[in-house]
């Protein structure tokens, strides 16, 4: 019994220490894992990315180049870190065009494996989509064609390879697409591109030595979380403002982190667009949250010789406290200072009217569908190129319910098309989901309505995709595929996905 005794004792005071090293440690964890970059000296003139240069055919169509491309840049003084980028290192040109005209873009792929070039929120035909199905081989053209169709907005570009589009976007393929209409420009709204009109794209870093780190962190299933953020390609960046009113065109270019924007000293500021442009008003707020792949049009008016800084705030959302903790929820980011100078060109006073929406409120949907969002699937389904999910029919309108079923949190992006939030968990959308988007974010166990439009064209073998733009989720194949078809046809067989080599 004695000897028995001991054993116990020994037995004990093992899963006990056991137990206080593993409580201790999941401690440290917990305590180590929030981030914040609050305080940052700001040292860097923000970068402002080019206006891409373009050229008009006889017939009218306005012709891009883009060129993908392998580089280094000096990100931190002395230390040259691979990247890539479109016509440069890091990051690409900003397109602009306007609606009505036709589009023409020449990408050309340098790099040494495939990849495509996705326009995200852009309407325009299937084939010309850049999803996965429209792969641009290393050496490779592709030069799809469309016609804007659509107001004007914040869009913008990055590549979509089945499986591989996070750690494409993390080397620094992306850049901007602006589209202008008619009714945008007789508004009085700030406008002088890279002065009081400014991209601000926004992305999180970790270095590991001179080269980027890319891994995932322990105990995070949402992809990869940076340490520091930085804009345009910038490290702690600042921007001398010379006007009172600023307009600040915002993208969460990041590949899993949400951002809660908002201003170190609390000042309200304007909403004035959301991801498929322009609101119906300006709504003042003090805070706006970006899941990836959002956008928001802002704008924030300054005193002359004042500084303020746009940062992250922390922000709940995330689910349970453990989300929160180790999915960059209770993080807190310094983004951006505004320096003013001593003395302000006057801007106008925003309209109180910016227009119209034009995406459906619901009463005219003819159907209504269900998707499921857990990291492993949509429905219960993993990705598949050769599958079609789902059949729309061209010219109708639908009514997308969409519910987060589990604990880690996620967003939904559907391509082509731009939608009205109709609710969220059965109550009216806050002033922030009342515009046109193409992405949106759902908390976990939370359920989000949708109305869209699917004008075509009609195409009953080349999809369309509706995903996580969280972009590990994405890559796992957290995504589906439609397709639109005339009245009465069905969908086809899926092309076998091919590698355009020259075009």
């Amino acid at each position: 019994m004695s000897r028995l005794k001991r054993v116990l004792i020994i037995l004990t005071t093992v899963v006990v220490v056991i137990g206080l090293a593993l409580g201790g440690g999941a401690l440290y964890l917990y305590s180590d894992a929030d981030v914040s970059t609050v305080g940052t000296e700001f040292r860097t003139e923000l970068a402002v990315p080019p206006p891409a240069k373009s050229t008009v055919t006889p017939n009218g169509t306005r012709r891009f180049e883009l060129t993908m491309q392998a580089g280094q840049k000096e990100f931190r003084a002395g230390k040259q870190t691979p990247t890539w980028g479109f016509n440069g290192d890091f990051l690409g040109p900003t397109l602009r065009a306007k609606r009505g005209e036709k589009i023409e873009v020449k990408i050309k792929n340098t790099l040494g494996e495939a990849s495509t070039v996705h326009w995200h929120g852009m309407h325009l035909p299937a084939k010309m989509d850049g999803g996965p199905h429209q792969m641009v081989a290393p050496g490779g053209t592709f030069s799809p064609r469309w016609t804007v169709n659509q107001p004007a907005a914040t869009l913008w570009y990055h590549p979509h390879p089945h499986g591989t589009t996070e750690r494409h976007v993390q080397r620094g393929l992306a850049g901007m697409f602006l589209l202008d209409d008619e009714k945008s420009a007789r508004l009085a709204l700030p406008r002088k591109y890279g002065v009081d009109d400014l991209p601000v794209i926004v992305q999180d870093v970790r270095f590991n030595g001179a080269k980027f780190d890319h891994g995932h962190q322990i105990l995070r299933d949402t992809g990869f979380l940076g340490d520091r953020t930085m804009v345009n390609g910038t490290l702690d960046p600042y921007k001398l403002v010379g006007d009172e009113l600023l307009r600040l065109r915002l993208l969460n270019a990041s590949t899993a982190r949400i951002y809660d924007f908002g201003f170190s000293d609390d000042r309200r500021f304007a909403l004035i667009g959301t991801d498929g442009g322009l609101l119906e008003q300006p709504t003042g707020t003090d805070r706006i949250q970006l899941s990836p792949g959002e956008r928001a049009e802002i704008v924030v008016r300054m005193k002359p010789g004042e500084r303020t800084v746009l940062r992250s705030f922390p922000h709940s959302g995330y689910g349970d406290g453990w989300q929160g903790r180790f999915g960059g929820g209770d993080d807190s980011f310094d983004v951006l200072q505004l320096r003013a100078a001593k003395a302000l060109r006057p801007s106008p006073q925003l309209p109180g009217e910016l227009g119209t929406l034009e995406v459906p409120d619901g009463s005219d949907s003819v159907g209504e569908r269900f998707f499921g969002l857990v990291t492993t699937g949509i429905n219960g389904k993993k990705m598949k190129m050769d599958r079609i999910d789902e059949t729309v029919v061209r010219g109708t309108a639908e009514t997308w319910t969409v519910r987060n079923e589990h604990g880690t949190p996620h967003n939904f992006h559907v391509h082509d098309v731009q939608f009205r939030v109709l609710e969220v968990d059965g109550e009216e959308p806050p002033p922030e989901l009342r515009g046109a988007k193409d992405t949106v974010f759902v908390p976990p166990f939370k359920t989000v309505k949708l109305a869209m439009r699917f004008e075509g064209p009609a195409d009953p073998e080349t999809p369309y995709m509706y995903h996580c733009h969280l972009l590990y989720h994405e890559d796992l194949g957290m995504m589906g595929q439609f397709v639109v078809v005339e009245k009465g046809r069905q969908a086809g067989k899926v092309r076998t996905p091919h590698s355009h080599s020259g075009h």
